[in-house]
């Protein structure tokens, strides 16, 4: 029998057997739209919560670096390990609180900030290694994405899938 629980913030109700009243029997497929929907907007959600986070991260972070005679490109070519751990934090904290505020537990939230994290320090090691000389940034939100929709693919059962 096909799994008919439906994700944690779903809009469609689970089916309960029986014919009680207010009841929806679902199929498979409708099943597997649902929990495949609520896994985007989960990773969607995400990516968003990580953007405010840079965009307020950057307003607060330019001012402290125009105060030591540099721009905030400067400081990322300049200290790339200052860079990214301060990205990293400005990203790891708003996702965090949306998660929070969405109803995951402290297990998933420190999965996803691992996620987020493991990406930097593979680069930084790239970096320190010589194998990569130019700006990480990018490459950091590049893999942090891919590497969060992995964390999620472990735990389907946390963000619907």
């Amino acid at each position: 029998m096909a799994d008919t629980r439906v994700p944690r913030g779903s809009h469609v109700p689970p089916h309960v057997p029986g014919d009680e009243p207010g009841t929806v029997a679902l199929d498979a497929h409708a099943v597997h739209a649902v929990h495949r929907a609520a896994f985007l907007r989960h990773l969607v959600e995400m990516v968003v919560a990580m953007w405010v986070g840079m965009v307020v991260g950057g307003l607060l972070w330019a001012p402290i670096l125009g105060a030591m005679g540099m721009t905030p490109t400067e400081a990322r070519l300049r200290y790339p390990e200052i860079y990214l751990l301060v990205m990293g934090f400005n990203m790891t904290v708003p996702m965090v609180a949306w998660m929070r505020h969405r109803g995951h537990g402290w297990r998933a939230c420190f999965e996803m900030t691992a996620a987020m994290v493991l990406p930097g320090i593979l680069i930084l090691a790239a970096y320190w290694l010589g194998v990569s000389d130019g700006p990480a940034c990018g490459l950091y939100c590049g893999l942090m994405i891919p590497a969060m929709a992995v964390a999620m693919l472990f735990r389907r059962d946390e963000y619907g899938l």
